[in-house]
């Protein structure tokens, strides 16, 4: 079956209401989407809106608009501010706004789609600011400690966009009698407890709008994790009030529960969250959300594998550089696993990829010698420089490559004039001593006395950094005999960086395995970008991103998708899944990673938000229903029919062939029965 019929058949191609805004207009419905990363670059929901921007424009047209607070040193960039006509509803209600004293800047967000944007100066509501808190007080109980300037920021911004929605829906009633048409209805979708004031405000208040909340994760529960608890076996025992209280984080999560249970329709990105929701929000999510991508972006349908060439290549040059004095190793058997993310150590599952790479190596030194794994770790920490040791050595190999360029210019050059004379040119003649003192002094620089470095920079005290002093435990110092090399890059990567000159797009192509064995990833946006890109990678049951695949794929493992169990059984044996899929994908030849490598960037339509959107669209049909019962949606036929599930690929075996070991004892086992 085709993905565009399996698409179909399952009711998730958005293509039907694709239609700038048509049907929105027609029904007169508008929809806001509320978050802190509107235009403002400080977190992975800015990926997601961003993301999806292009095809809630596509959806919804005029009809569609963001809200958020206005940072200055992004907005000036990333936004054109331009004024809509006065009969708009949206100037109008900005315009009530100004009149209020607020400062408001209205005008398109410049991503794909351009939708609309506006964006509220949190100084200019800064005074009413004790206001805000005592009607937060009344209506809902929740104080808010004088001190906590982000949470106090959170609150400004929720009752700005409360005023706007609440100006907005009069401005929008009025121009919908004026205009003979149906009145307006509203939703305003929130995102995370930062905007969720802003949802609180508009229930308190009884302002007549549909609202929907998602949150991407829970305060109670990133806290919780990054305390190294056994967290999901523990989640129904949780007292949740004492927890956020020892964390001084009562208020906030007050604030995000408050969101949650007020909210129309409640939703989290992935079941796994979902979960989590339940136990500590103390509310089942009512439709699941999943994260997508704008595939667009990373499409390089026929070019992908020459893509990943061109940035392997880049990387071959870095690891020349690096490892110079102890290159002895064959670069076309050479792997590049990666992990990358925030410097969260145990949720990224940064430890149990340390002491799975130390089980690859003793492997690969057991039964494939001959196989280099190099093992990137990519999480921003402080540093004061770049390591010495890791600048020398380009500089080493540089010097040594325009040596070796000029040297060739110059036999080129007199073989041509020796082949002139009639003559077969001789060794001698090609390669004067002079060429031989060069490459000799060369070598010499190449000599170096210590192992090659770990880390690329200097790593702010070192002693206490996690995953060196890990590194250090499983003694993977990069010596001659190891068959993994590691090298922690504390900093994310930039085509400016003196060291690789790739930005992370060009670095995750020239890969060959993404490596993310997260403890706690509500979502996991780093395996999905390796997915659309074509690039296999290995994920775990706890994270949204391995759940999602688990639900819908039918074999993930033969596309390219490897689930580590972090769930159903113990620490050691996760280790020692996560080391086995990895040997697994070693023992891979060229041919069979290109044939997987194909596989994989086939599932990038799974992950586009064309498809995922609809999931989007479903939560504000449900709160529309909600908040007017008279509501029909036009594009009911095209409801969610249930999962849909990618089959196996026709060209992976429907299971292993035996071995000749196995073959051999089943023969003789037979004999004997």
């Amino acid at each position: 079956m085709s993905r565009r019929i399996s698409r179909v058949e399952s009711g998730l191609d958005l293509s039907e209401f694709l239609d700038r805004g048509h049907l929105a207009k027609c029904e007169n419905r508008y929809t806001f989407e509320i978050a802190w990363e509107v235009a403002n670059k400080v977190g992975g929901i800015y990926t997601v809106i961003r993301s999806k921007a292009f095809v809630s424009a596509e959806e919804m047209g005029e009809h569609y608009c963001l809200l958020g607070p206005y940072k200055e040193h992004c907005a000036r960039v990333e936004v054109e501010e331009i004024e809509l006509p006065g009969d708009n509803p949206l100037q109008g209600a900005v315009n009530t706004m100004r009149g209020q004293g607020y400062k408001v800047h209205i005008g398109r967000w410049l991503v794909d789609g351009n939708p609309q944007i506006i964006l509220f100066d949190i100084g200019s509501g800064a005074w009413h600011l004790d206001q805000y808190k005592r009607e937060l007080w009344e209506t809902s109980h929740i104080g808010v400690p004088h001190g906590d300037i982000e949470t106090n920021d959170a609150i400004i911004l929720g009752y700005m966009v409360a005023t706007f929605i609440d100006a907005f829906r009069k401005c929008a009633i009025e121009h919908a009698r004026d205009n003979e048409i149906n009145e307006p209805r509203i939703v305003a979708h929130f995102h995370e407890w930062q905007a969720g004031v802003g949802l609180i405000a508009l229930r308190t208040r009884h302002v007549e709008v549909a609202t929907v909340f998602t949150t991407h994760a829970t305060l109670l529960g990133r806290y919780l994790c990054a305390g190294k608890m056994d967290f999901y076996n523990n989640l129904d025992k949780f007292h949740v009030d004492e927890e956020a209280g020892k964390r001084q984080i009562y208020h906030r999560y007050c604030l995000e529960r408050a969101a949650t249970h007020l909210a129309h329709v409640f939703t989290t990105v992935s079941e796994i969250t979902g979960l989590e929701a339940e136990h500590l929000l103390k509310r089942k999510p009512d439709i699941i959300t999943p994260n997508g991508l704008n595939v667009k972006k990373f499409s390089a349908i026929h070019e992908f594998q020459n893509l990943h060439a061109m940035a392997k290549d880049k990387i071959h040059e870095f690891t020349r550089g690096h490892f110079y004095g102890h290159f002895n190793f064959n670069l076309d058997k050479t792997l590049y696993l990666f992990i990358a993310g925030r410097y969260e150590f145990s949720n990224k599952g940064a430890d149990i990829f340390i002491e799975a790479l130390a089980r690859l190596n003793h492997m690969l030194k057991e039964s494939l010698p001959d196989v280099t794994v190099v093992a990137f770790l990519i999480f921003p920490a402080a540093t004061n420089n770049f390591n010495v040791e890791s600048l020398r050595g380009h500089a080493v190999t540089k010097q040594l490559r325009d040596t070796i360029h000029n040297i060739q210019l110059q036999i080129g050059k007199r073989m041509y004039d020796k082949c002139l004379t009639g003559h077969l040119p001789e060794g001698n003649d090609l390669l004067t001593k002079e060429d031989m003192v060069k490459i000799k002094r060369c070598l010499y620089a190449l000599q170096r006395d210590g192992l090659p470095p770990i880390t690329t920079h200097n790593v702010n005290n070192d002693a206490e950094d996690p995953v060196l002093n890990n590194i250090r435990r499983c003694q993977l110092f990069n010596t001659v005999n190891d068959r993994v090399k590691i090298i922690f890059h504390p900093e994310f990567l930039s085509s400016t960086n003196p060291l690789f000159g790739l930005d992370y797009e060009e670095f995750v192509r020239g890969c060959h395995l993404g490596v993310f064995p997260s403890y706690y990833e509500p979502w996991g946006y780093t395996p999905a970008e390796c997915t659309v890109m074509g690039i296999p990678s290995i994920t775990t049951n706890l994270s949204g991103f391995g759940c999602f695949m688990q639900d819908h794929i039918a074999d993930p493992k033969s596309y390219g998708i490897y689930i580590v169990d972090r769930r159903h059984i113990g620490l050691e044996q996760t280790i020692q899944q996560l080391a086995q899929y990895m040997y697994d994908f070693s023992k891979l030849n060229r041919r069979q990673r290109i044939i997987q490598r194909n596989r994989t960037e086939r599932l990038s339509d799974l992950l586009d938000w064309r498809n995922l959107g609809i999931y989007y669209r479903q939560a504000r049909v449900q709160a529309l229903q909600t908040v007017y019962p008279d509501y029909v949606d036009e594009g009911a036929r095209y409801v969610l029919q249930g999962n849909f599930n990618y089959p196996r690929p026709l060209s992976a075996p429907p299971s292993a062939p035996p071995s000749p070991t196995s073959s051999r004892k089943l023969k003789k086992f037979l004999e004997i029965k």
